[in-house]
């Protein structure tokens, strides 16, 4: 088979079977360094991408993906103004109420966030009726003062389904006694998990018993929306901002957890030049190798410009040569990289199981397991990378290499 003058000489140069086994060595060790640099990079870069778009789908399973406020007062007219809203987009709308209390038992007392809800209209709201452990959703009734716990939040306050709190509301009652914090029973009717702070923080109850405990009459305090599609939020804010009064206020999921997906971003960002930068110390490793290569090669080299190869082959030559290191390292690295990838996820679960550790922990990262997503676009923006910075390593040391005179390389050998 026909192959061009440089290349069949590097390919031979490459050839592990040589006699000198210490260059041998420092070729396996630079196409190891850039296989291991090319498999951390894909595993890491995937691995990150697994966690964001679980903690991504996490937010959206539990986070209205457009909410509209008044900024002033709170919403009278909110049946009118929901059905506004309604169209092809927008697959649901619900209004809430929301407010601050302190829950009580016996000698526990928890912070909380309560929310009012309409059941019928909560899944707008809340996915409440697939999160609930205990319980119904129909149970929540207006006038019955009923409220759904998060988990976490009825064991800390030791209760469960039947059992009932007092709820302090933080607005006070004048009476002849003085100011006193307004109180109220609660009988829970459920309990309900979804991770997170979610569990720990959040009670649900009825719109109208939640608007009676913070005094806010017929109003509520603004309209959630879930969308068929959750990324199409940002252009819809401003749709709907720009039909409404100044008075209201649009925002998307997008924009409140913007500092969180700005810190992954960034965090993905320097972790990719991070390990960029260890790539490219094992990939400036063939430097040496090279150096070592030509060396050793100068009768060869020699006798080569004897027999009237230019110095552009004699370039080619070690360029082919590294190149070679260098892609026989990135291929191997990116296969060990999408397999290790594929299945980091059951690798971390089975050390986890065998050792008896928890590596991540779901109240503090939404996921209890190291999840993992692959994308095809950065594997070959990693492989190009090792690519690319294999033939910039492999240029000095060819160009060295054409620059060997002759006979100065004769006189040494001899």
């Amino acid at each position: 088979m026909f192959r061009p003058f440089p290349l069949f000489i590097g390919m031979r140069y490459a050839n592990i079977k040589r006699k000198n086994h210490f260059i041998t060595f420092l070729s396996l060790i630079s196409m190891i360094g850039i296989a291991l640099g090319v498999m951390v990079l894909i595993t890491v870069l995937s691995v990150m991408n697994g966690f964001s778009k679980e903690v991504r789908e996490r937010i959206l399973s539990v986070t209205p993906h457009l909410t509209i406020t008044n900024h002033i007062h709170p919403i009278y007219n909110w049946s009118q103004l929901a059905q506004n809203l309604k169209n092809n987009e927008i697959i649901a709308t619900g209004p809430f109420i929301d407010g601050q209390g302190m829950l009580i038992e016996a000698n526990e007392v928890k912070g909380v966030m309560v929310k009012g809800v309409l059941p019928e209209e909560v899944e707008a709201v809340f996915p409440l009726e697939n999160a609930l452990v205990e319980g119904q959703l129909s149970d929540l009734k207006a006038g019955q003062f009923g409220v759904i716990l998060g988990l976490q939040l009825a064991r800390s306050l030791g209760v469960s389904v039947g059992d009932k709190v007092t709820l302090i509301v933080p607005e006070m009652t004048v009476s002849m006694a003085g100011a006193m914090p307004r109180l109220k029973r609660l009988k829970v009717v459920g309990i309900f998990e979804v991770g997170y702070l979610y569990d720990h923080g959040y009670a649900f109850m009825h719109i109208n018993d939640a608007g009676k405990l913070f005094k806010l009459n017929e109003g509520v305090s603004g309209i959630h929306a879930r969308l068929k599609d959750p990324f199409s939020s940002p252009r819809l804010m401003y749709d709907i901002a720009k039909n409404l009064t100044p008075e209201f206020s649009v925002i998307d999921w997008t924009t409140q957890n913007s500092t969180y997906f700005s810190a992954v971003k960034m965090e993905k960002t320097m972790m990719f030049f991070t390990l960029m930068m260890i790539l490219a110390i094992a990939v400036f490793n063939l430097v040496s190798t090279m150096i070592m290569v030509v060396t050793d090669k100068r009768a060869d080299i020699a006798i080569l410009r004897t027999l009237g190869a230019s110095t552009t082959k004699i370039t080619t030559i070690f360029i082919c040569q590294g190149a070679l290191i260098g892609c026989t390292g990135t291929l191997l690295g990116v296969v060990l990289g999408i397999t290790l990838a594929l299945n980091v996820t059951d690798i971390v679960s089975f050390i986890e199981h065998l050792f008896s550790v928890q590596f991540i922990s779901a109240d503090v990262y939404f996921i209890s397991f190291l999840p993992s997503q692959l994308l095809w676009r950065d594997v070959a923006i990693i492989g190009l990378s090792a690519l690319t910075l294999s033939l910039i390593a492999t240029i000095w040391p060819a160009l060295r290499a054409a620059k060997t005179t002759p006979a100065e390389a004769l006189r040494h050998e001899n």
